[in-house]
């Protein structure tokens, strides 16, 4: 008679495709990661520039700096968001590896592998599970900084446009003078 904690667990998602998920999973939030750490980097040396004489004088640069410091708690937040995330699918893809192991063991040992198994795997899953709501989190963290860095540049292009307004008409004034 076949062990009934195996064949629970044959009747769930094999631990190899949850493996192969969570390794994706993995892949991508690396990714992510590092363009945390490279957007990081990037306002760091924008704000370098902008506390600068010249950046001083630049079009909105007191909004820039608003915008930047703004930003920089919730990319610190939006990291430990994703290392916990990754944290969570590398436990994940331990547990499953183990359930791997156990199921093998138990077949070449010819004993029965028990519950444990099957608690590892949906342990895995959880993990699995919890590091990919993180990740939805982490997204929407994403999404609002970008909308705000959107808005500036805005605020940016409206300030640009009124200049251009501005250079035109008093062209236009002085053309008409002129007449």
């Amino acid at each position: 008679m076949a062990d009934a904690s195996l064949q629970v667990l044959t009747a769930m998602i094999t631990p190899a495709v949850l493996i192969s998920g969570a390794g994706t999973l993995l892949m991508s939030t690396s990714s992510r990661l590092g363009r945390v750490t490279d957007r990081v980097r990037q306002l760091t040396a924008r704000f370098k520039v902008l506390v600068t004489e010249d950046g001083r004088a630049e079009p909105l640069a007191r909004d820039e700096k608003r915008m930047i410091v703004k930003q920089l708690p919730r990319l610190a937040r939006r990291s430990r968001i994703i290392v916990r995330a990754m944290t969570s699918l590398y436990l994940a893809v331990a547990l499953l590896v183990l359930t791997s192991i156990l199921i093998g063991g138990s077949a070449l040992l010819g004993a029965q592998a028990g519950p444990l198994p099957v608690i590892l795997a949906i342990a895995g899953a959880a993990s699995l599970a919890y590091g990919a709501l993180l990740l939805s989190f982490e997204t929407r963290l994403s999404a609002r900084t970008t909308k705000e860095e959107m808005q500036f540049l805005v605020n940016l292009g409206d300030h640009y446009a009124g200049l251009y307004d501005e250079a035109l008409m008093s062209g236009v004034r002085q053309g008409v003078d002129q007449q």
